[in-house]
């Protein structure tokens, strides 16, 4: 087997799930639509990706260092649905069942946990496939590390090939390319009037904000020109913010990312305590003796 770690974006791929199923509840009545739907994107991704590594990585609150740069970072964004926060707890204990590895701590963005771990099993020689929609990542692509968007239903992988095509740059110009634009999702506001196609345009003649800066003289159009020097301290401080952090107070192992053997006994509970009559049954049909530790299951 290649030795492959699959890394999802948890939070990402639970939000999705829980918009894309609207109604969807256990027996008792309590919601399981974005249980349901992460199990099924989980099931899609192992099939397809076949990882020998795996990890399911969770916002454990925002950077502290982000947010005394930009008090605003991410502040627009709505509070979690009341229906959604106990099936998270619920999705980790799926995970748990299902042998995959589940990491968040108190203070770190899962971004910056998924470029850590992506760097260090890149180095330690695993291919890498980050599983999110956050542009972000594409600062990470480059040999051994490529993307699939959950958007996207033929789970293609992004190399460096398609992040230019997708930006006009190259991934290691993505931080500057996102602090001259800006990223709405996350509250950062860019330069007045500099576009994606402006910033490519820059960064293709410049190279880097760096050097675009130090030749701001050269650029032909004095309304850009005026915009760029007035957000220059708004870009030095994007690239902060944007930049993936990997220097965290938190250990990586990457055995603790093998995938291990399910335990098919607590899965068919869980199944059938959600109402998921069809995994369920699955599960005991694929290993012989569950339904006998689990009397009564029709």
């Amino acid at each position: 087997m290649t030795s492959r770690l699959l890394l999802i974006d948890g939070h990402a791929y639970a939000y999705r799930a829980f918009h894309a199923i609207r109604r969807l509840h256990a027996p008792d009545g309590t919601p399981t639509n974005a249980i349901f739907g992460f199990v099924q994107m989980l099931g899609r991704l192992r099939a397809t990706f076949q990882p020998s590594h795996l990890g399911v990585i969770w916002d454990g609150g925002l950077s502290a260092e982000r947010v005394a740069a930009l008090p605003a970072y991410k502040a627009q964004r709505p509070p979690m649905p009341p229906e959604m926060g106990p099936q998270l707890d619920e999705i980790i204990a799926f995970l748990g069942a299902s042998g995959c590895h589940s990491f968040c701590a108190d203070g770190v963005e899962a971004d910056d946990y998924l470029a850590l771990a992506a760097r260090r099993a890149s180095a330690a020689g695993l291919s890498v496939i980050i599983a999110s929609s956050d542009k972000d990542f594409m600062q990470l692509v480059g040999p051994g590390v490529a993307l699939v968007n959950p958007a996207d239903k033929t789970q293609s992988l992004w190399a460096a090939e398609q992040v230019r095509a997708k930006t006009g740059v190259v991934p290691e110009q993505i931080v500057d390319w996102l602090s001259l634009i800006g990223d709405s999702v996350d509250n950062i506001p860019g330069v007045a009037g500099v576009g994606p196609k402006t910033a490519t345009d820059l960064l293709v003649r410049f190279g880097s904000v760096a050097a675009l800066y130090e030749r701001l003289d050269q650029v032909s159009s004095e309304r850009v020109r005026a915009s760029l020097r007035a957000a220059e301290s708004d870009v030095r401080r994007n690239q902060q913010l944007i930049r993936l952090c990997e220097d965290l107070p938190c250990a990586f192992r990457l055995e603790n990312f093998a995938c291990r053997p399910a335990d098919s006994t607590r899965l068919v509970a869980l199944f059938r305590r959600w109402g998921f009559r069809t995994l369920a049954a699955q599960a005991v049909a694929d290993v012989p003796g569950v339904e006998a530790a689990l009397p009564g299951f029709a």
